[in-house]
């Protein structure tokens, strides 16, 4: 049982770092950095910023990193209770790991365009403005394709944790209705982007809120000993 504790505390330390690395990311990087619609105003705070800008693309592959080893670290834990959803939980996560890491090609191209070089000559400054936007919207579009098999590993993995009383089944509940979540997220991005609804925009809430308290369950318990 000590070992399922320390492994469950492992987990949930990659958990961690997938959320703060991913966080950084995106919060301190991207939406400081990127003013979509506005190519001038991006390209002069890459080109102020390049060594933010690579620490926020290292901190997404560290992020995808950690993410693979989260699940596995959890696989042999909950691989006992059922192992055919485990197995669908980690396939789905090594699929979206895959698609996060060859999407950052989009934001390496950003830092390419924006070299000092000659072959770059061959474009007008206007004209790299504008790939510099078109890279990042293709980063973001990558992320939600991802996002389809990110989606489908929150349902195995709430069902394993309802169904193992190791952890709380609110957070497997959570977990499940994530998947539900993800799903609505990912067409609402791609049929209805301009769409107000403020149900549509909080419909990843709750797989943030499952995924959260997994996290600080396991890194503060590690799992709960099985009757």
């Amino acid at each position: 049982m000590n070992s399922i504790k320390k492994n469950a505390r492992i987990a949930g330390l990659f958990f961690l770092i997938v959320v703060c690395c991913g966080m950084f990311a995106e919060m301190f990087v991207r939406q400081k950095l990127i003013i979509y619609n506005t190519p001038e105003t991006t390209w002069d705070n890459i080109l102020s910023s390049k060594m933010l800008f690579s620490l926020g693309a290292i901190s997404d592959l560290l992020m995808s990193t950690a993410y693979f080893l989260f699940v596995m670290m959890l696989y042999p834990i909950l691989k006992q209770i059922q192992k055919n959803y485990a197995r669908i939980m980690v396939l789905s996560v090594i699929i979206s790991v895959a698609i996060l890491c060859v999407n950052m090609l989009n934001q390496l191209a950003v830092l390419l365009i924006t070299e000092d070089v000659d072959y770059l000559n061959a474009f007008t400054l206007e004209q790299r403005q504008a790939l510099v936007l078109l890279f990042m919207n293709l980063h973001t579009k990558g992320y939600f394709i991802a996002q389809i098999f990110y989606g489908l590993y929150l349902f195995p993995l709430g069902y394993l944790v309802y169904k193992s009383n190791m952890f709380p089944k609110t957070i497997g509940i959570l977990l499940m209705l994530g998947c539900i979540g993800d799903f609505v997220d990912f067409f609402r991005y791609f049929l209805f982007p301009d769409h107000p609804s403020i149900i549509l925009q909080y419909a990843t809430l709750p797989a943030n809120l499952g995924e959260f308290s997994l996290c600080l369950w396991l890194l503060v318990m590690g799992v709960r000993k099985q009757q």
